[in-house]
């Protein structure tokens, strides 16, 4: 991948609703540490809150630059029907063949995921712990991203059916809901990846499978609930809002037969094979005793500007959690 994918993301993207929203992004992360040899054990568990905390980041980047958006999706369906074989799965065939302006326009997540896993990889040979922690908090948000249907579809928000919302619906609603309570993060341990590009597409292909099953059950179910039971007044961070009602929202999950929590637990599964395998191909080092141990001024700086650019949005009613 030639190093114009990082430094040419000029088409500005209007910002799609947020993934598997805060609660989601964070519960991924954490759950992922512990599917970790002990070996990586001794750097993750440690800082499994700045892992868990930092999860989010890429979605608090995408208030303060605009081409951060296009790495968390892929409308797939752009490029055909499934399993899209008129796609290039390598970024520089795909850009030949469509263009760039095109390719970053309906969204690079699959190839943004491989160029983290270098730069994870490479912070791993380094020894450097300020950047292998920023860079697996980070991959660990795309990789999740990856998970979700909707966000290999061009009707990511049910926009183009008539069912504004059904983004936050399944990846906000459902687990914030059901996880503590329903879903099982009980997962065996992480695995290596023989080939990063054709898991990662892998990945995407079933999320784009199932975002019809994602937007068809939510139309079915909406003919069997009334408007006052579909939606409800209830509490959500500490506020009321109308929002999807607790009975709706678990008639739905139901509805799938628990495809929220099976992508969240392959999430989990995913982004610790990912972290695995960067160390493996980095030879294995000692987490015990690594250099860099703080973030940079520059590092710092960053993330006071995501904070304030995410904290500025909320405040005018545009952040999603």
């Amino acid at each position: 991948m030639k190093k114009c994918l990082l430094l040419s993301f000029f088409v500005i993207i209007s910002i799609k609703t947020f993934c598997w929203g805060f609660y989601g992004h964070q519960k991924i992360n954490y759950f992922a540490v512990y599917l970790l040899p002990p070996e990586m054990m001794v750097l993750f568990k440690p800082h499994i809150q700045f892992l868990t905390d930092h999860a989010v980041d890429p979605d608090k980047r995408r208030y303060a630059v605009a081409a951060e958006a296009p790495k968390h999706y892929i409308d797939i369906d752009f490029y055909g029907s499934y399993p899209y074989p008129d796609l290039p799965r390598k970024y520089d065939d795909a850009v030949k063949k469509y263009t760039e302006d095109t390719v970053v326009a309906n969204g690079i997540v699959p190839w943004w995921i491989q160029i983290m896993q270098q730069r994870l990889t490479a912070a791993f040979k380094e020894k450097n712990q300020a950047k292998i922690l920023r860079l697996s908090a980070e991959i660990g948000h795309y990789i999740a991203d990856s998970h979700v249907p909707l966000h290999a579809s061009s009707n990511h928000d049910g926009q183009h059916t008539n069912q504004k919302g059904i983004h936050g619906f399944w990846e906000s609603r459902v687990p914030e809901l059901l996880a503590e309570k329903e879903f099982d993060f009980m997962i065996g341990k992480a695995a290596y990846i023989d080939n990063i590009g054709k898991y990662v597409w892998e990945r995407v292909l079933e999320s784009g499978a199932a975002s019809d099953t994602v937007l068809k059950g939510e139309a079915a179910l909406t003919k069997q609930f009334p408007e006052d039971r579909k939606f409800a007044f209830e509490e959500r961070n500490g506020k009321i809002i109308r929002q999807y009602s607790s009975d709706f929202t678990a008639a739905y999950n139901k509805l799938l037969n628990g495809m929220v929590e099976r992508r969240m637990r392959l999430s989990i599964s995913s982004i610790a094979n990912f972290w695995y395998t960067a160390w493996v191909n980095a030879g294995q080092p000692d987490l015990k005793n690594l250099h860099t141990t703080a973030f940079s001024a520059e590092d710092l700086k960053e993330f006071e500007a995501m904070n304030d650019a995410w904290k500025n949005s909320a405040s005018k009613g545009r952040a999603h959690e």
